[in-house]
């Protein structure tokens, strides 16, 4: 006949394993801040290219404007949330 206390302590055992593994899974506090900063970067680098391509096309024309400036950084803005997104999803 069977020990309930061996069925017990099996469990038990099963249990601290399954604990332990998704402990060392876990992702850490600086995996997480690498994964957080990437996502900044997806986001801010595509916005400010397109700031600094705008502004330098506007100074190519005589005149204030900033035609170039903000639709290249509204552009941005859609490219590093689409970035982001796939990002995200992979």
């Amino acid at each position: 006949m069977p020990d309930p206390n061996d069925e017990l302590r099996k469990k038990i055992e099963r249990q601290a394993r399954r604990m332990r593994q998704a402990d060392k899974e876990r992702p850490t506090l600086m995996a997480q801040t690498v994964y957080v900063g990437t996502l900044g970067l997806l986001f801010a680098l595509p916005m400010v290219i397109g700031a600094y391509l705008g502004r330098w096309l506007d100074g190519l024309f005589e005149g204030y404007s900033m035609r170039w400036t903000l639709s290249l950084i509204i552009i941005g803005v859609v490219v590093g949330a689409v970035n982001v997104y796939l990002f995200v999803k992979e």
